[in-house]
């Protein structure tokens, strides 16, 4: 394909709190355009925005400090993206005082509006964003609430803007995650808004596929060290630094999604090739309430923020064999537990013996075999410990469920799971962070985008690659917005960045 070399006459696309690029990059995902001009007061996230997006003209600068005549130099602009400061509408906030300067920052989409007069303007914000109104010592009114947002609204308007407002969830465009914002769209050009239609449903409702799932954004090939190792043991194992022991609010999420996802589901995801389970998603750094705060993998991801708090654990299964010989599983899980920080297993199982299984435990039973990605039927079923069965972790798990999980399971007791006819007994635990390209992936960047490195080659470090993450707009959300908007602009289709490269080029 040929694209036209844009001109001085050409309509410029000016993306406003560009962070690390997500609005930038959906939009030229969905056009073939380059953004012509990037606007951030943070020079880190001007660093990721310019290794990813080398054709835009980068401003480093508070947005009031920008001349929108003097950056546009003239030319037209078709589009004038804004992702203003969302932290102090966020509920996240939580109890914390709000700045009232930083809520004002969407304020300048009106200079915008009024001097330069783009003919599409997008706006993205929390949900929240609607009750925007005054503040008193750092504390939202609430009785006013929502009052200041009218009033945005209304100059906008005034201004000669059609203005129209909605929340859309970013897995109805195909991103792996429930992120629900906030999206205005006003243009003055007297052509109708259109909102775009999802393609994707939650439930796969008129003929569209589910929700993409949490499991398709894991990278399996990390390992994931058990919760019941110390800081040394997993230093020593893997190489990394891990917090250990775990808080006991941790442990007690930790268990609970393992109870909800792996033994109650009746359905875990089984990990690619490996006799682990995946479980559940949970999240640190929550009030402390008894609720479980954990995700299973067959949904999307929860909102990514800034902070990481995503942790994915896994529930290890070693086999009842029925051979009657002890199997040493140690090298083999070895093996493949370096995927996700994998736990570590027990040392080896020994036959079951069948007692008290209330099932035909004593008849043959065929190893299990599952596709990729695949969540296999399983069921739970209650048996007798023998004195010389090594179970690895399984006594602490068992105390982790009695204790948090309501289960009254006496010492010699386990519980086994019954997966594609094979039975499994949990020997361990495992726990790690989502990785930055794990997060990426959930909010739908392409999967070449650059992370780990800026334009010249400095090492770019996991801080600043989530903060960006969790500030940025979803690209899929951002690419299906402009097509349902600038149709005129759109009609390929890219997925990667180096696909994209190609079409900016001049």
């Amino acid at each position: 394909m040929i694209y036209a070399q844009e001109s001085l006459v050409d309509e410029i696309i000016v993306d406003n709190f560009a962070g690390g690029g997500g609005a930038s990059t959906g939009i030229e995902i969905a056009t073939a355009r380059r953004v012509a001009i990037a606007i951030n007061h943070d020079p880190a996230a001007i660093l990721m925005h310019k290794t990813n997006h080398p054709y835009t003209e980068h401003l480093q600068a508070s947005v009031w400090d920008v001349d929108p005549k003097a950056v546009c130099r003239g030319r037209p602009v078709g589009l004038a993206w804004f992702s203003p400061d969302c932290k102090h509408f966020s509920k996240a906030k939580g109890a914390a005082l709000v700045d009232r300067k930083i809520r004002g920052l969407a304020w300048i989409t009106l200079r915008w509006a009024a001097t330069v007069r783009p003919r599409v303007v997008i706006l993205e914000n929390v949900e929240e964003f609607q009750t925007w109104g005054p503040v008193r010592k750092g504390k939202p009114v609430k009785k006013l609430a929502g009052t200041t947002f009218r009033k945005f609204i209304s100059q906008l308007e005034a201004l000669g803007y059609t203005v129209e407002f909605r929340e859309l969830v970013a897995a109805d465009f195909g991103a792996p995650t429930s992120r629900k914002r906030f999206y205005m769209i006003a243009r003055c050009d007297g052509k109708p808004i259109v909102w775009p239609k999802p393609t994707y449903s939650k439930t796969g409702a008129d003929g569209l596929p589910k929700w993409r799932c949490a499991s398709e954004i894991i990278d399996w090939s990390l390992p994931c060290p058990s919760v019941f190792a110390s800081k040394s043991e997993i230093m020593d194992k893997y190489g990394l630094k891990a917090v250990r022991p775990l808080a006991k609010n941790t442990m007690r999420r930790i268990i609970r999604g393992v109870d909800k996802f792996t033994i109650r589901s009746g359905k875990p995801f089984i990990v690619p090739g490996k006799p682990l389970l995946a479980p559940a998603l949970i999240q640190y750094h929550t009030e402390q309430t008894e609720s479980v705060r954990a995700s299973g993998l067959g949904t999307p991801i929860n909102t990514v923020d800034a902070s990481n708090r995503y942790g994915l654990t896994c529930a290890n299964l070693v086999e009842y064999y029925t051979g009657g010989r002890p199997l040493d599983v140690r090298e083999p899980m070895h093996t493949v537990t370096s995927h996700d920080r994998e736990a570590v297993v027990a040392a080896h199982v020994v036959k079951f013996k069948g007692d008290n299984l209330g099932h035909g435990a004593d008849e043959p039973m065929q190893t299990v075999t599952t596709s990729a990605g695949e969540f296999a039927a399983c069921e739970a079923y209650l048996a007798k410990m023998h004195g010389g069965d090594e179970l690895g972790y399984w006594p602490l798990i068992r105390d982790l469920l009695n204790e948090f999980c309501g289960y009254t399971l006496a010492e010699d007791e386990v519980l086994l799971l019954e997966i594609g006819g094979a039975l499994y007994y949990i020997a361990d635990i495992g726990l790690r962070m989502l990785s930055p390209r794990e997060l990426y992936n959930a909010m739908g960047f392409p999967p070449d985008y650059i992370i780990d490195r800026d334009y010249q080659g400095h090492e770019y470090g996991r801080t600043k690659q989530v903060a960006r993450c969790g500030n940025a707009v979803c690209p899929p959300v951002a690419s299906a917005l402009v097509r349902a908007n600038l149709p005129e602009w759109c009609g390929v289709t890219i997925t990667t960045m180096a696909q994209l490269m190609d079409c900016v080029a001049v």
